[in-house]
């Protein structure tokens, strides 16, 4: 009988030393933030807003957060992710092309000519993406998108770009989503490209998530009706774009919004704008050991005027060196 019970006994201590990882996430939904101005505010907002009876309650149908996916969920360097996506295209797809290795910029792409795609531009990196993504079903986009990620690595990492996301905006998700928000991304991103991935990644649904759209038409091909996407743009989601486009899916203006970049500020812009007690967030790449350190002078996700506008109005600065104990969720390190 003794036997029996010590051996209970440590079945039981075994099971809490299994468990306590668990527990200690059940008692704290943001592991990876330090204690520190932003964790607080964060907790405090989500507190205020949730207590009934408060002054500053929200309804749970009103409790609207916004995210930006580049740089604020995941990381963004060195090029954003998409337009990745879409230099492997080009590749992938040139030997249906033949004539791209004469013609620019799909000619620097196949050379890996850096500077002359560099020279080309916005308007070369716009004739590279409409390319490759348009002019094809809804469906078949998708699948190129999820066939990528398969098998596609970041160049300094070598992870998929899917484990390249953020653990401590994963909690974030989380805890404020078991508070009964609902959480959106409003991107400068293609939307459809974010769609093939952000549920499984996040647990952010299709149908919420906003971003960058071109035209599609209805069409019925060999007795099957396709979305087929066409090789002009319907809206840029980004700067003034956000909110436009907040304003025309979501319909309710949100009550919280994070982002990291000058294209977001109108989105935070807006979003402080309304009555009642708001939260806005910028993500501040800081780390140049973890991550990486940019801001004002950046190509990519600059921070310049959106972080001015932070200090001036007390709106939440996220200083990833200092706040963010784990950036990655495959990080062994932590601070």
């Amino acid at each position: 009988m003794h036997a029996i019970q010590k051996a209970r006994s440590s079945s039981r201590w075994l099971l809490l030393i299994l468990l306590w990882p668990l527990l200690l996430q059940a008692s704290d939904p943001l592991p990876s933030w330090q204690d520190g101005p932003s964790r607080t505010a964060i907790m405090e907002f989500v507190q205020a807003v949730t207590a009934e009876g408060s002054k500053d309650y929200v309804l749970p149908a009103d409790r609207i957060a916004v995210f930006d996916n580049d740089g604020t969920l995941w990381s963004e360097q060195p090029m954003y992710f998409q337009l990745l996506f879409a230099l492997e295209e080009v590749k992938r797809l040139s030997p249906q092309h033949p004539e791209w290795k004469d013609q620019q910029p799909f000619k620097a792409v196949l050379e890996n000519d850096q500077k002359t795609l560099s020279d080309s531009g916005m308007e070369g990196l716009m004739t590279i993406v409409g390319a490759t993504h348009t002019q094809i079903s809804t469906e078949a986009f998708l699948a190129n998108v999820r066939a990528w990620l398969a098998k596609a690595v970041h160049p300094k990492t070598h992870r998929p770009y899917t484990e390249m996301i953020y653990q401590p905006m994963l909690e974030l998700l989380d805890y404020l989503r078991s508070n009964d928000f609902k959480t959106y991304i409003v991107s400068g991103g293609e939307v459809e490209f974010m769609r093939a991935w952000t549920e499984e990644v996040y647990g952010v649904p299709p149908e919420k998530v906003i971003g960058t759209t071109f035209i599609a038409e209805y069409q019925y091909n060999d007795g099957k009706p396709v979305i087929m996407r066409m090789p002009k743009l319907a809206h840029n989601d980004d700067g003034p774009g956000k909110p436009v486009s907040i304003a025309a899916i979501i319909g309710r203006r949100p009550i919280m919004a994070f982002g990291n970049s000058d294209g977001d500020q109108q989105m935070l812009q807006w979003t402080a704008a309304g009555e009642g007690k708001r939260f806005m967030g910028l993500v501040h790449h800081t780390d140049a050991q973890r991550e990486w350190a940019y801001d004002r002078t950046s190509a990519i996700g600059k921070l310049d005027k959106a972080l001015d506008e932070a200090k001036a109005q007390n709106w939440a600065v996220v200083d990833m060196a200092k706040e963010w104990r784990r950036i990655y969720p495959f990080d062994t390190t932590v601070k």
